[in-house]
């Protein structure tokens, strides 16, 4: 059977007249749905340091000490957090973080050769002994950083970054402000010990959050238990014995001298819980690693890490107003998860604030509404509730084309 162009002019007349006739005109309206499940036994995280562990309950034998949960910076176990200690090489952990900002940044790249100035080459302490009428990359640099402590390439990216290790130092004292380290000042970019030269354990696991969760990448060197520099002349052995003997270990950085004595900023990661331990001056090596490992011990047994939902899980289809389309669906915008106490049975609430219908035009990520999650009523995971595509407002050119494609589709 044909249509002659007069009878589909009609018909299409006829469905542009109806459509429009019974286009539902409405204020969406807004209603709240509680969801509860008790199967869910979560105990919240304390959500202040007042609250976490702080009588020294473990028996640290070390002059300070934290454990933080990396991506939330919660406190889980504090001892003299703010005392102003000596870190020796662990301020290394800021040179690396401008290092790895300078790369973000696109100011240098990890194939860039860095020279060695004869300052550099004469620091002294933990050393690969740069020579200076060799260059090494960045990449080579901070292998050699972050595995054996090199005070030489340390200095030599300082110099090369800023023009000089006390414009760098600057650098660092100026990030070390915005990160809220107040009880830091660098004198030099190395850790050596010197008059001033002084850090925090809350100030080191600030740093050593802000350098494991904005550049997740510098695991590649710390995580190096054993490798060589120069065609394998020179061995590279790690400092930190935890990478070789913790499991879930992924950093971070020794420092010790005969006045700091011996400090450590361990990380470690299992099954998506991951925990940041500081110690400082603690009395010999060994005790160092065992009471980090003490301290990663009572996050791991203590605490979990639970995912509430995934991005662009789907919540529920909304109505749509005025648009091409009727629906829409509503997703969560981020990972929505949270770091909980294990061993107390409590009821995890789920709350959804979103709209019953929205008008058109929707853009595709626009805000629908949110989702949080809360035990006794504090809430411990939020995220907003978004479109997962763009819906186009209701006009005569857009629905011809519509109606025009849906026939189209049924008659081929």
């Amino acid at each position: 059977m044909r249509f002659s162009y007069s009878l589909w002019n009609k018909i299409l007349a006829f469905c542009l007249v109806f459509s429009f006739c019974f286009i539902p005109v409405s204020l969406a309206t807004e209603s709240t749905y509680v969801w509860s499940n008790a199967s869910n036994a979560l105990d919240a995280l304390p959500t202040t340091a007042s609250t976490s562990e702080n009588t020294n309950s473990l028996k640290l034998e070390a002059g300070s000490a934290i454990l933080i949960e990396q991506n939330s910076g919660k406190i889980l176990y504090e001892h003299n957090i703010h005392e102003p200690l000596r870190p020796a090489s662990v301020t290394k952990i800021m040179s690396i973080l401008l290092i790895m900002e300078a790369l973000d940044s696109g100011r240098i790249t990890l194939n860039d050769q860095i020279p060695c100035s004869e300052n550099a080459s004469n620091m002294g302490g933990s050393q690969i002994w740069l020579d200076v009428r060799e260059t090494l990359s960045v990449d080579e640099m901070l292998k050699a950083i972050c595995v054996v402590s090199a005070n030489d390439c340390t200095v030599a990216m300082a110099e090369y970054l800023a023009g000089s290790q006390e414009a760098f130092v600057t650098q660092m004292n100026a990030r070390a402000k915005e990160l809220g380290m107040n009880d830091t000042t660098f004198k030099n970019c190395h850790g050596i010990d010197e008059d001033g030269h002084v850090t925090s354990a809350y100030d080191i696991a600030l740093m050593s959050k802000e350098l494991l969760t904005k550049h997740p990448e510098i695991t590649k060197y710390t995580t190096i238990w054993m490798d060589t520099l120069r065609d394998g002349k020179s061995q590279l052995v790690n400092t930190n014995k935890l990478i070789r003997n913790y499991t879930g270990a992924t950093g971070l950085k020794t420092g010790s001298t005969s006045v700091a004595l011996f400090n450590l900023s361990a990380s470690a990661t299992r099954d998506n819980l991951s925990l940041i331990a500081v110690i400082m001056k603690a009395p010999t090596t060994n005790i160092r690693f065992n009471e980090a490992s003490k301290l990663l011990d009572y996050g791991f047994s203590n605490y979990s890490y639970e995912k509430f939902g995934n991005a662009n899980d789907v919540v529920q289809s909304i109505a749509v107003d005025k648009g091409i389309t009727t629906q829409v669906e509503a997703v969560l915008e981020d990972t929505c998860g949270a770091l909980v106490k294990k061993g107390q049975s409590k009821n995890l609430v789920q709350n959804i604030i979103l709209e019953d219908k929205v008008n058109a035009p929707i853009q595709k990520g626009q805000k629908l509404g949110e989702i949080s999650y809360s035990i006794n009523d504090e809430v411990v995971g939020k995220t907003n509730i978004v479109a997962n595509a763009s819906v186009e407002k209701i006009s005569l050119w857009n629905m011809t084309t519509h109606v025009y494609q849906n026939w189209y589709q049924l008659n081929r």
